[in-house]
This record gives C-alpha cells, sequence and structure tokens, in this order.
C-alpha cells in the first residue's frame, strides 16, 4: 500500500476514534463510529485475496447495520427528549436498542458470530487494529450510556459473552480464531462491572488492549496462524517462545502476571455488590478461557512438530523487524500487577 495512502487512513482512524471520544452529540459520535469503519476497509482488503475480501464485506455490513441501529435509536430519543445529548438517555427502549448495537459493533454475545469468521481474513496487524483500536470509540458509548440500562441487560450480555468466548476457543486450530474467542471472553469481562464500577471497564479494557497487542506482535514476529505451526517457533525464536506461555497466561488470568489484576478486581468488586451466583459463574468461564491458553502453552513449549528442521540456524537469520512495541508490550503484559494499588488510587 502507498505509505501516504496508509498515513492517511491510520490519520483517519485516530480522527474518528477521537470524535467519539470528544462528542457530547449522538450525531458526531456517529458520524466518528463511520469515519472509523470507512477507514479500516481499505486496510482489511489490501491483501487482495477472497478471503481478505469476505471478511471485509462480513465486517462492512455488521458495522453499518449497528450504525443504522444507533441512528435510529439517537433520533427516537432526540424526538421524545428534544436533546441529542448523550447522557440524556431517559428512554429504556432507545437504551437498549443503542447498547445492542453497540454490542453488535463489538462483537458481543450473542451477536458475536461476525468476529471470529471477519479476524480469520486478516492479516495479524490488521487483526490487532480490529481486536484493540476499534473497541475503544464503542466501549466509549457503552460506558456512558450504560448507568441508565437495566443491569439484567448488561448481565446478560457479559455472561454470554464470557461463556460464548470460553466454549468457542476450546476447538479451534487457526490461531486469529482463538484471539478472537479470546477477545469476546474479555469483552464480557468489561460489560458484566460497567453498571456498577466504569473505572474497573477502563482498567480491564487497558490491560486487554495491553495483552492482546503483546500476542498478536509476538505471532507476527515468529510468523504463525496455526496451533500447529506454533510448535515450530522454538527453532526460529527461542528467547521470543519463552516469553509466549507467559504472555497467554497472561491473557488467561494467572498471577503473577498483569493479567490477573482486572478479573481479580471484578470477581472482588462482584462480590461486594451482593452477587454470588454472578460472581461464581464469571470465575468458572474463567476457567474455560484458560484451557485453552494452556493448550497454545503446551504445543509452544512441550511438543514438536514431527516435520521440524534438522537445521539449528534458522534463528540466526537477521530480521528488519521492530521489536520495541514488542517488547513494550510483554514487560507491560507481564509486570504490572505489583502496580495494582497505585492503579486503583488513581482510577477512584
Amino acid at each position: 500500500m502507498n505509505p501516504h495512502v496508509l498515513a492517511i487512513l491510520l490519520y483517519s482512524l485516530g480522527l474518528g476514534t477521537t470524535m467519539t471520544f470528544a462528542s457530547s452529540h449522538w450525531l458526531l459520535a456517529w458520524m466518528g463510529l463511520e469515519i472509523n469503519t470507512l477507514a479500516i476497509t481499505p486496510l482489511m482488503t489490501q491483501q487482495h485475496h477472497p478471503r481478505a475480501v469476505e471478511a471485509t464485506t462480513k465486517y462492512f455490513l455488521i458495522q453499518a447495520t449497528a450504525a443504522a441501529m444507533i441512528l435510529f435509536a439517537s433520533t427516537t430519543n432526540a424526538w421524545l427528549t428534544g436533546e441529542w445529548n448523550i447522557n440524556n438517555m431517559s428512554n429504556p427502549t432507545t437504551n437498549m436498542i443503542i447498547i445492542s448495537a453497540l454490542a453488535l459493533k463489538i462483537g458481543l454475545a450473542p451477536a458475536h458470530f461476525w468476529l471470529p469468521e471477519t479476524l480469520q481474513g486478516l492479516n495479524l496487524l490488521t487483526g490487532l487494529i480490529l481486536s484493540t483500536w476499534q473497541k475503544l470509540a464503542p466501549f466509549t458509548l457503552i460506558i456512558q450510556v450504560a448507568q441508565n440500562t437495566s443491569p439484567a441487560l448488561l448481565t446478560f450480555l457479559g455472561i454470554s459473552s464470557a461463556l460464548v468466548g470460553g466454549w468457542g476457543g476450546l476447538n479451534q486450530t487457526q490461531l486469529r480464531k482463538v484471539m478472537a474467542y479470546s477477545s469476546i471472553a474479555h469483552m464480557g469481562w468489561m460489560m458484566i462491572i460497567i453498571h456498577y464500577t466504569p473505572q474497573l471497564t477502563l482498567i480491564a479494557l487497558t490491560a486487554y488492549i495491553f495483552m492482546t497487542s503483546a500476542a498478536f506482535l509476538t505471532l507476527k514476529t515468529l510468523n504463525t496462524t496455526k496451533i500447529n505451526t506454533l510448535s515450530m517457533a522454538w527453532s526460529k525464536n527461542p528467547a521470543l517462545t519463552t516469553m509466549t506461555p507467559l504472555i497467554m497466561l497472561s491473557l488467561g488470568g494467572l498471577p503473577p502476571m498483569t493479567g490477573f489484576t482486572p478479573k481479580w478486581l471484578i470477581i472482588q468488586e462482584l462480590a461486594k455488590q451482593d452477587l454470588p451466583l454472578t460472581t461464581t459463574i464469571m470465575a468458572l468461564t474463567a476457567l474455560l478461557s484458560l484451557y485453552f491458553y494452556l493448550r497454545l502453552c503446551y504445543t509452544a513449549t512441550l511438543t514438536i512438530n514431527p516435520n521440524t528442521t534438522n537445521a539449528t540456524t534458522p534463528w540466526r537469520t537477521k530480521t528488519t523487524q521492530n521489536f520495541l512495541p514488542l517488547t513494550l508490550t510483554i514487560i507491560i503484559t507481564l509486570g504490572l500487577l505489583p502496580m495494582t494499588p497505585t492503579i486503583l488510587t488513581l482510577t477512584t
């Protein structure tokens, strides 16, 4: 892709998200979401193969449907209240429609079916943008609307997403689909607590972005998209292969990695809200996700592909890739747990 075109598209991605962040008017927020969608569409089709075009078409249709629902609900709310203010969502019907549309946008269950198939058709860098940056603008709107939304709806979305994310990833062989179901499960954890403590949602979203970035950049550096090829990673980059299981365990939420922080705080807050059943279900769904992360750890470190090469030199070949983003995200993914008290102080 032409560097100037790429720069314009990335600038448009930033502009769309910033517009939604800064808006208090539904029409301006809707325009930001549309700019985001239009900017990422060419990035998704840059590989020019049928699978990428199919993924882009699915993504565009889903995002257009969700945008139409948001426009319809915000117009209905303006007709009923006389205001376009995002914080003035007093009508429960329009609230429910907007939450449903935003859930469709970010791939929450039961509106998650498009996400694994779309992510499977993209390269790893575009998949990284889709899994992280594209979640920011819709989540900003969800946080603003959630306080006026029924807790039962948010709990349903959270539990169903955590369950689907855990069950769906169990039998996958494609790493991009595993990351898609991981995304669905993490979105469920954020939704379950958003009505009670939005600050914890922001902590969980930030941790998710860093952990997912580390995972995608690791897979890109190892040049692998399937579980069976992950067993060959040791011959390409032994040091990074050592870090890969730790990144996956952090995504699963095991201490002492950073991923334990949001799950621990969310379960603690749910218990304080006197929701023992919800707390138990969410803790059990974490075990489902942890199982398929352990599968990846086992494949990467404890198995050797039958078709392994006899040469011992592939890992010595030089690469032109920039390792700074990968290094930073790995450090943050593995080492922020001791900073939990400071993070809580800054966000509460």
